[in-house]
């Protein structure tokens, strides 16, 4: 075997007793290895509670790395100074599968270990090229303690790790809902605008790997069970409806939602709030044009930090240039927001290295 393949294992991570609510997905794994060119792969129930699982046990070592770049600093020392470094990781099998089935669990560990299976390429913080051969897990071994143990790839632990941005999805989803596609729907889903989006048939058709020959079908046959799925399980469902062959999706905040935003205190809320009132009073901005920009505002604390900063900028170069910031009206006021986030998050280390990840409010 070459040094190429020798692998080295950098850190173990213990199972955690703790059973979490929900889930950080960061938004550049689920695009790479779920909906890679805009299709959705098709991964077993079983082989989503692995993910699910995975993302549990590291979730006390997310970060987004605008706020915590030293963070990515100690990712690179640990993982990225080496070809084919990895983590060292178990999970109970009663985890991937509730019923006791062998099979399942080897099938699940199977599966994970030969989907994208290739070489992987990062550069780190000093331009070095890593190297990485695998897919998301590697050496999975099964044994009769009841626990799996495995390698996961320094090349996906980092997009599981380091997520400048993601989305919330609930824990629970992989046991309370048997059905993977209503899932991996559920993850597409929530990366939605709460304004939504139209899609046409054979476009959904060829995302979630479906062939319903018609919109009224995919409709109720497809979203409807689902939309009872997630009304019961999730805390973001849909509504929908069709013209012809165009299919329109709005996500909206199920009653599930809300032991989630109890951690929001009550002041932090009030002052949300009061800011909000003074973007839509002071900028004239219209409901449809304070949707998604509330939302962010909102639900994701990095990106309000964001925002805030970005405002500040554009009053300093109003003041600057002599000129009022009231001129800017409308989505005129929210382009100018966007601009400066977009520069404000380049500027940063994990913008260097991902300068597409920032966040959007228009």
């Amino acid at each position: 075997m070459s040094d190429n393949f020798v692998r080295f294992i950098s850190k173990e991570f213990d199972e955690s007793t703790r059973i979490p609510e929900k889930i950080r997905l960061g938004n550049h794994f689920v695009d790479d290895f779920i909906f890679e060119g805009h299709e959705a792969a098709d991964i077993p129930i079983n082989a989503l509670r692995v993910i699910f699982n995975i993302i549990s046990i590291i979730s006390n070592e997310q970060f987004r790395p605008e706020d915590r770049p030293k963070q990515l600093s100690l990712f690179d020392e640990d993982f990225e100074t080496e070809n084919n470094i990895f983590a060292s990781m178990k999970i109970r099998n009663s985890k991937i599968s509730p019923s006791g089935s062998t099979k399942q669990v080897v099938d699940a560990y199977e599966f994970l270990t030969k989907f994208k299976m290739s070489w992987y390429k990062s550069v780190n913080f000093k331009g070095k090229e890593i190297k990485t051969f695998g897919g998301l897990i590697s050496t999975p071994s099964y044994d009769q303690r009841g626990y799996t143990r495995f390698l996961i790839s320094s090349y996906w632990l980092k997009k599981l790790m380091v997520i400048p941005e993601y989305n919330y999805v609930l824990y629970n989803l992989v046991y309370n809902i048997s059905n993977n596609k209503h899932i991996i729907f559920a993850i597409w889903l929530s990366k939605l605008p709460l304004t939504g989006t139209s899609v046409k048939l054979s476009n959904l058709n060829r995302k979630f790997g479906l062939n319903y020959k018609t919109a009224n079908d995919f409709c109720f046959k497809f979203l409807k069970p689902a939309r009872i799925n997630l009304n019961k399980f999730n805390n973001l469902s849909l509504n929908y409806k069709y013209s012809k062959d165009l299919i329109s999706i709005i996500p909206y905040q199920t009653k599930a939602l809300l032991a989630i935003d109890l951690s929001v205190d009550i002041p932090e809320q009030s002052k949300m709030t009061r800011r909000l009132n003074y973007f839509r009073k002071r900028y004239s901005l219209q409901e449809n044009e304070m949707t998604l920009f509330t939302y962010q505002y909102r639900n994701i604390p990095q990106t309000r930090i964001l925002i805030d900063r970005a405002f500040s900028e554009f009053k300093k170069m109003n003041r600057l240039q002599k000129s009022r910031s009231t001129n800017f009206q409308g989505m005129a006021f929210l382009r100018k927001i966007q601009d400066y986030i977009i520069l404000l998050y380049r500027d940063t280390k994990v913008g260097k290295l991902l300068p597409n990840g920032y966040p959007t409010i228009i």
